[in-house]
């Protein structure tokens, strides 16, 4: 707490006052004060650390900077701008020139655009043209997501829209940290991570190899863009498809890629984003991609079929927003600098159009009955016993499961053997549960 009242409840806000206050004395009472601040004061405060992580480690322009400023006040310190104004309207009034709006709870002054321009400008009208830019769409602030103007009806000025700093920033600014998104209705990707080991997981020698080459990426990427000048050459991300049947490792796969490459990895759930209303569901994949931009995420489309299935000939509207959604979807992967992974239990199911953009296609065979036997062992827990007659090699020649089948059963025999109280597994309990498994997928032994 210490670090955050040094940084922003005493140099922050008493950087602002006093630089409003001169604002406030030229304009009303004539005073003609220079525009001058502490040169010292802001370096230190734009150089420093939380300020630097927001920013990108970008320095930003002065102004840019008071912008920011302006727009964190009121998360610090609620009654900020009023104090400030009362203390030069001290027989009450407006100050329409200060702009400002109040809250639906907030019941303090937020900061809108024409603040910003009131502050850094005053009356000097070619300034304020000037400064006015640093708001608009293609301004750093804004381009960067980390400041924009609130959206206001087409009859009113722009500028008297909210100064709206990026709600991670603010957080990042205030605590030092920066929330994981909760899965919501709002935000429909849940975050995956796993206890397990690439020792738990049992795959072809050949997908092994394959996924070690996103590992690669994941590593090297920064180094050969900045480092060795290709940055101008290649295009941002990796795309990878995995596919193979239900169960083979394709989602535990991504876990681990993230937990090894120290990546946060978010399984993008399609029922929450797919919506029936036009333009809904771009909306949705938009805020996930956005908020994954730049932070290294690993996004994971589980059965990507649903959405990045293959386009239909347009017969009616419903056909043609659909095709448009898989060529937006399409624009939003192109861009994504980070690892993005589509799982589809059947390669030839998604549209050609993305496999010609995927840097690598991944197949996840079921295991062979010698990767089945490692499955077993590697599943069992060791207080489990085999009686004599128990041979995994015979199981796992015998019964065609996938890993996912496997852990089930062992999940079931463990639970029964803890009900009889003993350690001990025998043949006939084991191929029971193995029945079970594929009575439950209905498939016939």
């Amino acid at each position: 707490m210490n670090t955050i009242k040094v940084y922003y409840l005493d140099s922050a806000s008493s950087f602002l006052k006093e630089l409003i206050g001169n604002r406030l004395r030229d304009y009303l009472q004539g005073e003609k004060v220079p525009f001058l601040y502490e040169k010292a004061t802001i370096g230190a405060l734009k150089r420093s650390p939380r300020f630097q992580y927001v920013f990108k480690n970008h320095l930003p322009e002065d102004e840019e900077f008071i912008i920011v400023l302006l727009a964190l006040i009121p998360h610090l310190l609620p009654d900020f701008f009023t104090e400030i104004i009362a203390d030069f309207l001290q027989e009450g009034g407006e100050l329409p020139e200060f702009g400002g709006i109040k809250g639906n709870h907030h019941r303090g002054i937020i900061p809108t655009g024409e603040t910003a321009l009131f502050v850094l400008s005053g009356k000097d009208l070619e300034k304020r043209s000037r400064m006015a830019q640093l708001l608009s769409s293609d301004s750093w602030l804004v381009k960067n997501n980390i400041l924009s103007l609130e959206p206001v009806p087409e009859t009113e000025p722009r500028c008297s829209g909210r100064l709206v700093l990026n709600e991670e920033a603010s957080e990042y600014l205030l605590t030092g940290k920066i929330s994981r998104p909760k899965f919501s209705l709002e935000f429909g990707a849940e975050f995956l991570a796993t206890e397990q080991s690439w020792d738990d997981l049992v795959l072809n020698p050949h997908t092994v190899n394959q996924i070690r080459e996103i590992e690669i990426w994941l590593r090297h990427n920064q180094t050969l863009l900045n480092d060795w000048g290709m940055k101008n050459k290649l295009k941002p991300g990796y795309r990878a498809l995995f596919h193979g049947p239900p169960g083979t490792g394709k989602t535990m796969t991504a876990m681990l890629i993230g937990k090894y490459t120290q990546r946060e990895v978010y399984r993008v759930d399609l029922s929450k984003i797919v919506s029936k209303y036009v333009g809904e569901t771009e909306k949705n994949l938009s805020k996930i991609f956005d908020k994954g931009q730049n932070k290294d995420w690993i996004l994971f489309f589980d059965e990507a079929d649903a959405i990045f299935g293959k386009r239909t000939n347009v017969k009616d509207a419903h056909d043609k927003y659909a095709n448009q959604e898989v060529a937006y979807l399409l624009q939003k992967i192109e861009q994504y600098t980070g690892l993005v992974i589509l799982a589809s239990n059947l390669k030839s199911n998604i549209d050609e159009a993305f496999t010609r953009r995927i840097h690598t296609i991944i197949y996840f065979p079921k295991p062979t009955p010698e990767e089945r036997v490692q499955i077993w062992k590697r599943t069992f827990p060791a207080q489990v016993k085999f009686e004599p007659d128990l041979d995994l090699e015979e199981i796992s020649l015998n019964y065609e499961l996938t890993g996912a089948n496997i852990v089930n059963v062992v999940h079931k025999v463990c639970l029964e053997l803890l009900s009889r109280n003993t350690v001990m597994l025998s043949n006939e309990l084991l191929i029971e549960n193995i029945k079970k498994e594929y009575l439950k997928e209905g498939k016939m032994i």
